[in-house]
């Protein structure tokens, strides 16, 4: 077979894993005293996730990446002004395609913070500016620790299972304190965390798929599902797709317009076009209670959706590189 047709698409494992804990939570939902336990372990689980996100963020190279603003205030655009006008211009679309508990979820999806690790990979691949994707993603991460409940909380109101002063303290107590202890204990962990990375990651894993399995068994418990045909979910896979193509082509002409370098282009594009799987579902636990099982859908299919298609793109214009830009370099849009 010629080579250019070895292409394998990135079934990414985790995805498998947390459809395999859906169907957990269909099959075997969590009821009665086993889902107040359930409820308790998933609360602990997003306070020492949101800790060890803390821990190991480096405020000291987060400040010294400051010095690029012009490319951190881009993506920082991206992710939480374009993307949530993309999400709020959707509801036009309900309820001939898009319920409005899907609306919620894919609104949801376009409040939370950029991702890390995929961002910085596809960079890297691409040969753009791998220093600058790292300061961005960490600078999304940091900002939507903050800034994704208090867009949530304006923009999803009740939708997003009723938001008040006890809400509000619980996001607080869940996600902020916990991430600003982290910090403050980072020099006094971050040898431990650093030598135990492997081990740490499937706790930070771990931690996910037992907010997931809680999640979704109170939703299967209230019967919500039932809401979701597999017709809906085709067309949430169609607005989605729409959604990170307009993105990609927002990121690519836009960044260009700016006169940014080839380079630093490509990390705007693949940090701008990307929302966080690990950050996002956690979130969603605290946010949307009994509800977040369908506010996650559309995070789950979306980040499969940008893993597939950011490959493409970032082997693509790895192919392609050239020390200096020019007009012959392809668009991204062409290439989504």
């Amino acid at each position: 077979m010629p080579s250019r047709f070895r292409f394998r698409l990135p079934v990414d494992p985790y995805i498998a894993a947390l459809l395999g804990t859906v169907a957990l939570a269909a099959l075997l939902p969590a009821r009665g005293q086993a889902a107040t336990v359930a409820g308790g372990a998933s609360t602990g689980a997003v306070a020492l996730l949101f800790f060890l996100y803390g821990a190991r963020l480096s405020t000291r190279e987060a400040l010294d990446g400051l010095r690029h603003w012009r490319l951190h205030v881009t993506v920082l655009g991206c992710t939480f002004v374009l993307f949530p006008l993309l999400g709020l211009a959707a509801r036009g679309l309900v309820p001939f395609v898009l319920t409005p508990q899907l609306h919620s979820g894919l609104l949801f999806l376009c409040l939370v913070p950029s991702t890390i690790q995929s961002s910085i990979a596809f960079t890297s691949m691409a040969r753009g500016n791998v220093a600058a994707a790292v300061c961005a993603g960490s600078f999304s991460s940091i900002v939507g620790i903050a800034l994704t409940p208090l867009l949530a909380a304006l923009l999803l109101g009740n939708s997003g299972g009723g938001f008040s002063a006890r809400s509000l303290l619980s996001i607080v107590l869940q996600l902020l304190v916990p991430f600003l202890a982290g910090q403050l204990l980072r020099r006094r962990v971050g040898g431990f965390l650093t030598r135990h990375k492997k081990v740490l990651g499937y706790v930070d894993r771990g931690s996910i798929l037992l907010v997931v399995y809680s999640a979704f068994s109170a939703g299967m418990v209230r019967g919500i599902w039932n809401e979701v045909t597999p017709l809906r979910l085709l067309a949430l896979l169609g607005v989605e797709a729409v959604l990170l193509g307009l993105m990609l082509t927002a990121t690519t002409y836009g960044s260009r317009w700016l006169g940014f370098s080839r380079e630093d282009r490509l990390a705007i594009v693949f940090c701008g076009s990307k929302k966080s799987l690990a950050a996002g579902l956690p979130m969603a636990g605290v946010l949307f209670g009994a509800q977040a099982s369908l506010a996650v859908l559309p995070l789950m299919l979306f980040h499969q959706m940008q893993l597939m298609v950011g490959a493409v793109l970032a082997k693509r214009y790895g192919r392609v590189a050239a020390p200096e830009p020019g007009p012959a370099e392809p668009s991204l849009s062409r290439a989504a």
